[in-house]
C-alpha cells in the first residue's frame, strides 16, 4: 500500500493505509471494505441489529454519541429515522423530546452572558 502524499487527504488516507496493513488487504479489498462507510464503522442489519450495536458501544463507554453517515440520501437517512430511532427510544437510549428550546440548551451548554445587554444606549446630553 503506497503512503498517502496529498497533505489535504493525509489523515483519512492514513486511516485507510493502517486498515489495509492490519488486514493485509489489496487495494481492491480495501476499496470494498471502506466503500460504504468511507473508512468508518459500518453496521448493516435490521433496526434492532443496528440499535444493538449502538447500545453495546454506549454501555461499554466506547461512544457518547454518533455521527450517522448514510450510504445514500435521503432514503437511508429516512429509514434510520423511521426504523432505528424508534428502536433506540424504546430502549431509553434516544430522547423523545428536546429538553431545551435552543440548540445550545439541548447540548447542555450554559447560556453565555450577553455583553451588549449591559451597555445601555444613551442619548447624547
Amino acid at each position: 500500500m503506497p503512503e498517502p502524499q496529498d497533505p489535504k487527504l493525509r489523515s483519512r488516507a492514513q486511516v485507510m493505509v493502517e486498515l489495509a496493513r492490519q488486514k493485509n488487504l489489496t487495494i481492491r479489498q480495501l476499496y470494498l471494505e471502506v466503500a460504504a462507510g468511507r473508512g468508518h464503522r459500518t453496521v448493516i442489519g435490521t433496526a434492532a441489529d443496528i440499535a444493538d450495536a449502538m447500545e453495546e458501544w454506549l454501555l461499554a463507554d466506547a461512544a457518547d454519541g454518533y455521527n450517522i453517515i448514510p450510504s445514500h440520501l435521503p432514503v437511508a437517512l429516512d429509514d434510520f429515522v423511521a426504523l432505528v430511532i424508534p428502536e433506540l427510544q424504546k430502549r431509553g437510549l434516544f430522547r423523545r423530546e428536546y429538553e431545551g428550546t435552543t440548540f445550545r440548551a439541548n447540548l447542555g451548554l450554559a447560556e453565555p452572558e450577553n455583553l451588549y445587554a449591559k451597555t445601555a444606549l444613551r442619548a447624547p446630553a
